[in-house]
């Protein structure tokens, strides 16, 4: 995973984590929260999400929540490190889109949607 913490893209995984975790949640519930709001395009296998969540972890930019001593079930949310994160990436995310727009402008086909 190539997140960079200055201009660096983020991956798709760690995007849809990192919006996943406005709210907060356990593994399993991301898994879901991502297939769902990807409309069943991404699916993040076990290992992608644990590798995921302990490089933003070490980045700063999610924090474990305190677990009950029964629960074995590990919650995260994102840090507001990790919402500067989310929004530096929408703005880089929108400018590709301004700049594709301007380029391309209406020269699609009726088959094509931008």
């Amino acid at each position: 995973m190539t997140e960079s913490g200055e201009r660096g893209a983020l991956t798709e995984a760690a995007y849809y984590i990192l919006l996943a975790l406005h709210t907060p949640m356990h593994g399993y519930g991301i898994m879901q929260f991502v297939r769902q709001i990807s409309h069943d395009r991404v699916n993040l296998g076990a290992g992608t999400l644990y590798g995921a969540i302990s490089t933003l972890l070490d980045k700063g930019w999610i924090r474990p929540l305190s677990r009950e001593r029964d629960s074995r079930k590990k919650e995260y949310v994102i840090t507001q490190t990790g919402r500067q994160a989310v929004i530096a990436e929408l703005n880089r995310l929108q400018e590709l889109i301004d700049n594709g727009k301007k380029i391309i402008g209406g020269a699609h086909s009726e088959n094509e949607s931008i």
